[in-house]
């Protein structure tokens, strides 16, 4: 029944939409336009050593426009405990060194219960949000406003992030950065600090990856009362590792990621790692 009470929980779907977001953490050199780059992944989620679940990632980079996708279903033991399973997907565009969303999905499944949300997105802002469902009413949780949905974008936009071509992939600013998200519930940053960089071989990547700390922050449609919300904030020991992939050096996506809950250490790691394609179509037209 754990499972089951997992995926029921409004902080924990707050950081799995963390980890849809950090699921397609990306560094771009936004020089390169007439390129259309595919990148891929699977990955094994375990809590607490038991395997319950699968993701996939895919994201797609057509000259200035991006489209990302992120699936989550249940494996191993999950298959014994629940039916759970979700994904979502975004696009965008990128403007120099900003990214401009315009849309974003999600729908998800869990506990006997469906979870929707549909976001249009304009000039770095929330415009319109539809949520399935909606909260019921509480006097302690933190009013959400307009003011928190400007400067804010949806969880996988938020981790589409333009760099300069000539910056280093594998650096510490790989890890210095803020991330302001909206996941149609709740607004909460995602901050990431340089940790160290580590050497890894198998699961589709043999080379170094760059180990982040990752700090949860509630900002708005919280209830800072809850056990959760309160063990999320406090967290000092999540971590995502990043490392490139295929024959982009300007693509990093995660090798793997670790969140404590109240059920044990939640640990998503990729199985295997793919760039699909990288076909530089500005060629293509002109022969």
């Amino acid at each position: 029944m754990f499972l089951k009470k997992y995926w029921a929980q409004s902080p924990v779907r707050q950081v799995l939409a963390c980890v849809f977001g950090v699921l397609l953490f990306t560094t771009l050199s936004t020089t390169s336009h007439a390129k259309t780059e595919q990148v891929g992944g699977i990955y094994d989620i375990s809590i607490a050593g038991f395997t319950v679940g699968r993701g996939t990632l895919s994201l797609v980079l057509q000259g200035s426009a991006y489209s990302a996708k992120v699936g989550m279903e249940p494996a191993g033991i999950g298959t014994l405990f629940s039916t759970g399973k979700g994904g979502a997907e975004a696009t965008g565009w990128l403007r120099g060194s900003r990214v401009l969303p315009s849309r974003y999905t999600m729908a998800s499944t869990a506990a006997n219960r469906d979870f929707f949300v549909n976001l249009r997105q304009g000039s770095g802002h929330i415009r319109k949000a539809e949520v399935i469902p909606q909260f019921k009413p509480s006097k302690t949780r933190i009013k959400m406003t307009n003011r928190h949905k400007r400067n804010a974008v949806d969880p996988l936009s938020a981790a589409v992030i333009p760099v300069n071509s000539r910056s280093k992939v594998l650096d510490k600013s790989v890890c210095d950065r803020k991330l302001p998200i909206y996941d149609g519930w709740t607004r909460f940053d995602v901050e990431l600090e340089y940790k160290t960089t580590k050497t890894v071989s198998g699961r589709g990547y043999e080379g170094d990856v760059v180990v982040c700390k990752v700090k949860w922050t509630p900002v708005a449609g919280h209830r800072p009362e809850r056990k959760n919300v309160k063990m999320l904030a406090a967290a000092r020991d999540m971590e995502a590792w990043f490392a490139p992939v295929g024959s982009s050096s300007r693509v990093l996506i995660p090798y793997r990621i670790s969140i404590p809950t109240s059920t044990g250490q939640l640990l998503i790691q990729a199985e295997r790692l793919d760039m699909v394609s990288s076909l530089n179509t500005a060629s293509k037209t002109n022969n």
